[in-house]
């Protein structure tokens, strides 16, 4: 069967004839095909770019179908079918802030059917079975209301838990990975849905399940990181200010010291698995490129080596939290640098972060913290006799 582009499968049109901006030939992307048996041979999933061009249109489609609702769109005309049809997936649930009944995530799973059509007799290597999507912020009047409360939840706090949004999604994961394994999920947001998908996910890499997450634009500014930036600079003043002043300890030696310096370096033999999530960022956008700045190791320099621009290039170092890819294309509008359409373009390049951020770090410092060692139970007395 010949290659086809997915824009040939998709139409929407106005009731003028005149085609809608959103509809998937006029906004979508250009030079990506649709499934077909080559996949078999060669999955088109196992390219990077491929990826995270259908994992965007799929978030799309979660922003068109509150639209579409909002609009009173029927089945013949709506528009968010046309970004996921072409890809080979179908739409099993959507997800409904109860609060004003709005559409704010939607679960897409593997279409076997649609597939077969086109004699794609299997599901291509690493297409997940079914992908949670999660959008932003849409200024509309139906729904900004809740979605600016959500924003400002995480503006104040750092945190979106205490959102019904919030449990709504992490009970939806978590049937989804009951149902086809943490292996073949994937969660994703944009913006707001990004902060919603980070928080979701690090819920249940916390129960040791570890499932693919992209976050794109995820929100880095907040009043609660503000204040801990603060605090750790003055922590970090008090620091240099003790190591100027003599001390009286610096003189004595212990036959204790060398062992607990030995100690210090030795590493526990079980490395904990890591949750890696795919990150998103540009440094035009002042919503997310705080997760751009490099972590600061001990000896004060920084840790953020880059991967000369290979979107593909796998992690090679074993404290990386987080795949963080950065766009920087000079100075950019702030709806273009905070657009979801940027991450299917063309002319886009990416350049790879393979070492912690520092705001990643933070963020996912509690999954990588070992509790601390039990105390051995007491000896048992001479008398007593085991059972």
């Amino acid at each position: 069967m010949a290659k086809r582009s997915v824009g040939e499968l998709a139409e929407g049109s106005g009731p003028s004839g005149e085609a809608h901006p959103y509809a998937f030939h006029v906004s979508g992307p250009r030079n990506v095909s649709s499934p077909n048996w080559r996949d078999l041979i060669n999955s088109s999933w196992k390219d990077s770019n491929y990826k995270r061009t259908v994992i965007a249109c799929i978030i799309q489609a979660v922003y068109l179908l509150e639209l579409d609702r909002q609009e009173n769109k029927t089945e013949e005309n709506s528009l968010a079918p046309n970004w996921w049809k072409p890809f080979k997936y179908k739409l099993t649930q959507t997800l409904i802030d109860e609060r004003d009944g709005s559409i704010f995530g939607a679960l897409l799973e593997w279409d076997r059917s649609a597939a077969l059509a086109d004699f794609v007799v299997m599901r291509p290597s690493g297409a997940p079975r079914a992908v949670l999507a999660l959008r932003g912020t849409l200024l509309k009047s139906f729904t900004i209301r809740r979605d600016i409360e959500d924003d400002l939840r995480f503006l104040a706090w750092e945190s979106l838990k205490g959102s019904v949004r919030f449990g709504i999604a992490l009970e939806a994961l978590k049937m989804a990975v009951d149902r086809y394994g943490s292996r073949n999920v994937c969660i994703a947001g944009h913006s707001l849905g990004a902060g919603f998908a980070l928080q979701v996910g690090k819920a249940l890499a916390k129960e040791g399940i570890y499932v693919e997450t992209h976050l794109f634009n995820p929100p880095s500014v907040s009043l609660a990181m503000s204040l801990r930036s603060i605090g750790e600079k003055a922590g970090s003043v008090w620091n240099r200010l003790k190591s100027m002043l003599p001390s009286s300890g610096e003189a004595q030696t212990n036959g204790e010291e060398p062992e607990k310096a030995a100690g210090a370096g030795v590493k526990t033999s079980r490395e904990p698995k890591k949750w890696v999530p795919h990150l998103y960022v540009n440094n035009s956008d002042y919503i997310c490129c705080y997760y751009s700045d490099p972590a600061i190791t001990i000896n004060g320099s920084s840790n953020n080596g880059e991967a000369a621009g290979k979107e593909n290039a796998d992690p090679v170092n074993e404290n990386v939290a987080a795949k963080l890819f950065v766009m920087s294309k000079g100075k950019q509008k702030f709806l273009e640098a905070h657009g979801l359409q940027q991450w299917w373009s063309d002319d886009l390049e990416l350049q790879m972060a393979l070492n912690n951020s520092k705001l990643i770090s933070r963020q996912l410092k509690s999954l990588y913290t070992l509790p601390p060692p039990q105390a051995p139970p007491p000896p048992a007395a001479a008398g007593d006799k085991p059972r």
